[in-house]
């Protein structure tokens, strides 16, 4: 199969990192992949080592002509049978390009608010595929009247081999920061934003901290109310336990050094990308039940649901995965539950499946 992914969002976010994984997962499937990406962005510099063509390019909107000839040029060379787009101001340039090249067009929808109502009312049915990212996205578009059979599901591929763990960047990252070999390390990454629900956890963690004298959280992220969160750390008598990172544009060494992931969202989240990857390390997951973030984790098994917004139950579950031998089974579980459900070869044959079905 010959695929044109067309990704020119410049930014660093979940939707980008999810293009760069499905690109390499297909390319590492056997298919003919080339990208239309915009220099110098998350997914060019994602994609580098890659064996994909790349098209360097911007679609600054609808009417940019440059992105056209970016695309036309990208698909005369491959003669692609699928142009694949990511980001919502390139929905229509590709059903565009799609009708001008005959060529069929599958989009993907990373966010569940809905897109202008001209524009949700057409884009899944001038598509010949319309991707969500978890059910309960589906499930919103379902609600506003999209019918079932245009909305498909396929879940964010992992690279297991970027998450593996690895002891020896465990003891270099604890060293760094000052911290003992036989820490409990509890990691957040992420926005640091109200919504993302950190005022909570940083409440949960400093109470379980005064249980738990082995207890550490590494904050990892920026954010509106990242300077917020320093300042009430800073102004605690844990202060020293509580380590912020700032932004990390590769977070993947970093899951080695956690014992457990919070995943504590108050706002809805279409999926949670953060929390598949921790589990494919072997770190167990503790998230809020609320939106997408149930489909990421076996409850019990690879982690804990826990109410968003309430920091004694947050506490309460922090403590219990203070536990080794709860964290040791839990970490092995879900690292073979990702393998099975999230991996790059799960995801690329699902993906083939989905494009190939009538």
């Amino acid at each position: 199969m010959k695929l044109l992914f067309v990704g020119t969002n410049p930014e660093n976010t979940g939707a980008a990192s999810h293009f760069v994984a499905l690109i390499q997962a297909m390319a590492e499937a056997g298919h003919e992949v080339s990208v239309v990406v915009y220099p110098d962005g998350l997914i060019c510099h994602g994609l580098a080592q890659s064996h994909v063509r790349l098209y360097k390019a911007k679609f600054r909107n609808v009417l940019d002509l440059r992105g056209y000839a970016a695309v036309f040029r990208a698909a005369r060379d491959l003669k692609p049978d699928w142009l694949v787009g990511n980001f919502g101001k390139e929905y229509w340039p590709l059903i565009l390009a799609g009708r001008l090249l005959r060529v069929q067009v599958a989009l993907f929808r990373h966010r569940a608010p809905p897109m202008k109502r001209f524009s949700a009312y057409l884009i899944p049915r001038l598509a010949q595929r319309f991707f969500a990212v978890s059910q309960h996205a589906r499930q919103a578009y379902l609600d506003r009247g999209t019918p079932g059979h245009l909305v498909r599901v396929l879940y964010n591929p992992v690279n297991m081999e970027l998450c593996r763990f690895d002891p020896q960047q465990r003891s270099e990252i604890l060293r760094s920061l000052g911290i003992s070999e036989d820490a409990i390390v509890l990691g957040y990454t992420g926005r640091m934003h109200d919504g993302k629900g950190i005022f909570p956890l940083f409440e949960a963690t400093t109470a379980a901290m005064t249980v738990e004298p082995r207890l550490h959280c590494l904050w990892l992220g920026d954010g509106p109310d990242a300077q917020t969160l320093r300042d009430r750390a800073a102004a605690h008598p844990m202060a020293a336990r509580h380590h912020f990172l700032g932004w990390i544009h590769d977070v993947h060494p970093y899951y080695s050094a956690f014992s457990m992931l919070a995943f504590p969202s108050i706002a809805t989240e279409t999926f949670g990308r953060v929390s598949v990857e921790a589990q494919a390390a072997g770190v167990p997951v503790l998230g809020s039940d609320i939106g997408g973030i149930p489909e990421t984790l076996r409850v019990g098994a690879t982690g804990l649901l826990l109410p968003p917004d309430d920091a004694p139950a947050w506490r309460e579950a922090i403590l219990k995965l203070c536990d080794p031998s709860l964290r040791k089974s839990m970490g092995m579980a879900a690292h073979q539950y990702v393998q099975q459900r999230f991996s790059t070869h799960v995801i690329a044959r699902e993906f083939q499946r989905l494009l190939v079905e009538g």
